[in-house]
């Protein structure tokens, strides 16, 4: 039985208001990121990653554009040891990317952690030691002078060995569990340890600020943040940085808020991958800041790829409904949004404009590499009428009259419903074809011949029944009605030509160069379609009209 009077506030607010972020409505530039994903991500697999598939995984965050990587807690493994040692060896950092590695503040994690990075080009070395009330008094049993000694003592021991190891360095603190401390006494523990790193303008210090555990509402922690900014000691020298991890589900909320707070850096992972519920989704991030007209600074262009290392190094899966990357986030199978989104894409292109504005689409998913066909319109029982006939259209170049749309749309919804399935493009198209396109059985063209006299059209049509071929002598105000009426006279079938609609189709895969759409009523009133194409435009339109006839008395 659930009993929340068990649960209380578990948060510190900071002393004081701090809300100048409020006043901010958008994230005016990208912060620098940090790829935690080969530690923070990689000890929350169920199989950790080989150091095969932890190198593929660091290969893909150059290409997507990190220039700073954590790759792992050297001191934990030797497959962490390993990894990092390669990367130095085989001289696998470039110029501008710097690596991270963590350590606890324990003096011989500190030392394996040096020895680890021997060499490095340029390595952040990141301790950390947890702060929290919860954590003082039941993992630790410390007082608070206590606590801060052991970060002051950590952060004395890594200035002293970055001056005896070969390497680069820089240094970053983490008031570990930072969401369940006082804000006043972790920036105590911070300014002491600052106080023996000395940043300056040639020794920049990075203090990270972790959502260790989500306990508060995300503009709590935003205003947490911009407390720690206001009150550090040599702010200008300082970057202040932000790991939120998700256990409420808000860490994209925590870390944009918090960015708006003052916020200069974000350490998260691909997708969120992390313990518990994860880490912030840098993917989410980054692709929002885009959606507003940011350059994140992250390519994320090939996204389907990116999904495809991911889940093949870590195992995991993306979800379907996984931001911007999942297999159905640009998916519509309602038919009011599919309408929405076909005539938005009309208007962008009639109008030629470059700003993106279509419904119920928040990017345009061909920056990611995902198809309109394959990714945006999807067809199944909720499926509508604008939808089905864009993919025809931007598939193969058919462009359906409005109402033969619609018959067609209660096609496919129908097939899709008792057979329980999506349909897919091609799926429609043979639809379309089956019931539409070119029908020659029982009755086929087998010539035309046109002869204009003043106003009328005068003419000879040969048409095939069960291999029968019979002349009919016609007439009309134009071709089309000429073949309609020795259609009429032929078969002793009455009917009324209502809609006719015909388009070029050169440049299709299928070699026509002329497509037509004929819509007939019949006596009772009901409305049968018929669709042709040829390289001729007249005999196109003789085969929809056939076609159309071929519906009416199948009563299709």
């Amino acid at each position: 039985m659930m009993d929340a009077s068990k649960y209380a506030v578990g948060y510190y607010p900071p002393p004081g208001t701090h809300v100048k972020w409020v006043q901010k409505d958008h994230i005016e530039h990208a912060p620098q990121w940090c790829s935690v994903d080969l530690r923070d991500g990689n000890q929350s697999l169920v199989i950790p990653m080989s150091l095969e598939e932890k190198l593929e995984f660091y290969k893909l965050l150059l290409k997507v554009g990190f220039k700073e990587i954590e790759v792992g807690f050297p001191a934990a493994s030797e497959t962490e040891y390993e990894f990092l040692r390669t990367l130095i060896e085989r001289d696998m950092i470039p110029q501008d990317v710097t690596v991270q590695v963590l350590a606890q503040c324990r003096e011989h994690i500190i030392r394996k952690t040096f020895e680890a990075c021997k060499g490095a080009p340029s390595a952040i070395i990141h301790i950390y030691n947890s702060v929290s009330v919860a954590q003082r008094e039941q993992v630790f049993c410390k007082s608070k002078e206590e606590i801060k000694q052991i970060a002051i003592d950590g952060a004395k021991l890594v200035k002293k060995l970055a001056k005896e190891y070969e390497g680069n360095f820089r240094f970053e603190y983490s008031p570990e569990s930072f969401t369940g401390t006082e804000p006043e006494y972790a920036l105590e523990v911070c300014n002491a340890v600052l106080d023996v790193l000395e940043p300056s303008a040639d020794n920049n210090v990075i203090i990270n600020l972790p959502v260790t555990v989500e306990m508060s509402l995300p503009h709590v922690y935003a205003s947490q943040i911009e407390y720690m900014c206001e009150n550090l000691k040599y702010r200008e020298h300082v970057t202040v940085s932000i790991h939120p991890h998700n256990d409420r589900g808000t860490g994209v909320a925590d870390t944009e808020l918090a960015l708006l707070a003052g916020a200069d850096r974000v350490e998260g992972t691909l997708f969120g991958n992390g313990e518990r519920t994860g880490n912030v989704d840098v993917i989410t991030l980054a692709m929002n800041m885009y959606s507003h007209g940011v350059d994140p600074k992250l390519d994320f262009s090939d996204m389907p790829s990116i999904v495809e290392v991911y889940e093949k190094c870590t195992r995991m899966k993306v979800h379907e409904r996984s931001p911007y990357a999942g297999a159905l986030v640009f998916a519509a199978f309602s038919g009011s949004h599919q309408d929405a989104i076909a005539k938005g894409m009309k208007w962008r292109e009639e109008k030629e404009l470059h700003q993106w504005t279509v419904p119920y689409i928040p990017i345009d998913p061909q920056d990611i590499n995902r198809t309109y066909d394959a990714d945006v319109i999807r067809v199944n029982s909720q499926s509508g009428k604008g939808g089905i006939g864009y993919l025809l259209e931007q598939t193969y170049g058919y462009v359906l009259p409005a109402k033969m749309r619609e018959h067609l749309s209660y096609l496919c919804k129908s097939i899709s419903d008792h057979e329980h399935r999506e349909l897919k493009v091609s799926d429609v198209l043979e639809i379309f074809q089956t019931h539409y396109f070119n029908h020659t059985d029982p009755i086929s063209l087998c010539d035309m011949r046109f002869l204009q006299k003043e106003e009328n059209v005068q003419g000879e049509i040969v048409f095939s029944r069960d291999g029968v071929k019979t002349s009919v002598q016609t007439r009309g105000n134009g071709s089309l009605d000429a073949v309609s009426n020795a259609l009429k006279k032929y078969t002793g079938t009455d009917y009324r030509l209502r809609v006719y609609t015909e388009h070029s189709m050169q440049g299709q895969s299928s070699g026509s160069t002329a497509a037509a759409y004929i819509g007939l009523e019949a006596p009772n009133g009901e409305m049968y379609w018929g669709a042709g194409t040829d390289t001729d435009i007249i005999r196109a339109s003789a085969h929809a009209l056939l076609s159309a006839y071929d519906n009416m008395v199948r009563q299709d």
